[in-house]
């Protein structure tokens, strides 16, 4: 049957839930892992697509996500300050791209980026924009359209909103928001004509058929790229104990998406330092065809030299 469905795939069809559901509960994960990376390899770009990230205004957030160190009903120390200045943000989009990145993303904590705060941001995209060959994405929560308008106009082309994990699964670590909220926010910018990126974070103790659901529910909403976060407990949140997922349920759940979105950027996030970098590698040939390097928020990211070396021992051109 896996035979069958990966051709339905390479051939620019669809699975479906149940589908979806046998590849995962699959027992030759190497048949799996082969199929997802032929899949993978019609439909990926050889080339590599790396990204960074700028934490530009941190902690103090009023939402309650179990995961995350910047929420104030979590007690984890976390580096508090208001958004950063242009040029320091100027100074790192420079780094980056000296780094061989092709891709910038300014990254706010808080529910929603406030006016004033947009203003500021959209002087920092200019500036990057007029500085750099970057292309510039944002994650700044839950916009309106019109916030959108404006940071499209000064220069931002892709617009960052994480539904995290599954509908029914998100309800049970986060209550200040909702997974209709995210998609509206996701809609607002492509309707606009921007480029969207979502994704979500496994190992919150969702089930496997929750991650499916997830992939399901970034499929309808048509994104552009999809992070993946692993997660990586932070002492002080609801999930500090929560048990670690295996590098196998990890690379299952990677190849199953890219059954399910077989044109769709997966992108390695925050918690990758979790797996071998056998593993990390094994992922890069089956699904992942894009990373954010260098730090990730609140938590270390590889360094870029390693990542380098990792995507060209996979197989990709930078």
């Amino acid at each position: 049957m896996i035979e069958s469905l990966k051709n339905k795939v390479l051939d620019g069809g669809h699975i479906d839930a149940e589908e979806a559901t046998y590849l995962y509960n699959l027992k030759d994960k190497q048949s799996l892992y082969s199929s997802a990376e032929q899949i993978t390899k019609r439909n990926m770009s050889k080339c590599f697509d790396m990204c960074s990230i700028i934490n530009a205004k941190s902690g103090r957030c009023g939402e309650d996500c179990h995961w995350c160190a910047q929420s104030i009903f979590n007690k984890t120390g976390c580096k508090t300050y208001e958004l950063m200045d242009k040029d320091m943000i100027l100074k790192q989009a420079r780094y980056c791209q000296a780094q061989g990145v092709k891709r910038f993303s300014i990254v706010c904590s808080g529910g929603k980026s406030s006016k004033n705060e947009i203003k500021e941001i959209c002087s920092t995209i200019e500036a990057i924009r007029n500085n750099t060959n970057l292309k510039v994405c944002a994650s700044l929560g839950l916009l309106d359209k019109d916030d959108l308008k404006q940071l499209q106009a000064s220069g931002l082309g892709r617009y960052h909103c994480n539904l995290e994990s599954a509908s029914s699964y998100f309800v049970k670590v986060c209550s200040t928001h909702t997974t209709a909220q995210k998609l509206k926010t996701l809609e607002y910018a492509k309707e606009i004509g921007l480029e969207i990126c979502s994704g979500g974070i496994i190992g919150m103790g969702e089930s496997a058929n929750q991650r499916i659901e997830l992939a399901f529910e970034l499929k309808n909403a048509e994104v552009d790229s999809v992070p993946i976060n692993i997660l990586n407990p932070i002492k002080g949140t609801p999930l500090e104990n929560q048990k670690g997922l295996t590098d196998e349920d990890i690379l299952t759940t990677l190849a199953v998406l890219r059954f399910i979105l077989p044109k769709t950027s997966l992108r390695f996030a925050g918690g990758r330092r979790t797996l071998s970098s056998q593993s990390v590698q094994k992922a890069m040939q089956i699904a992942v065809n894009s990373a954010i390097v260098g730090d990730m928020l609140t938590t270390l990211g590889n360094d870029i030299k390693r990542d380098k070396e990792l995507i060209i021992q996979a197989g990709y051109e930078l």
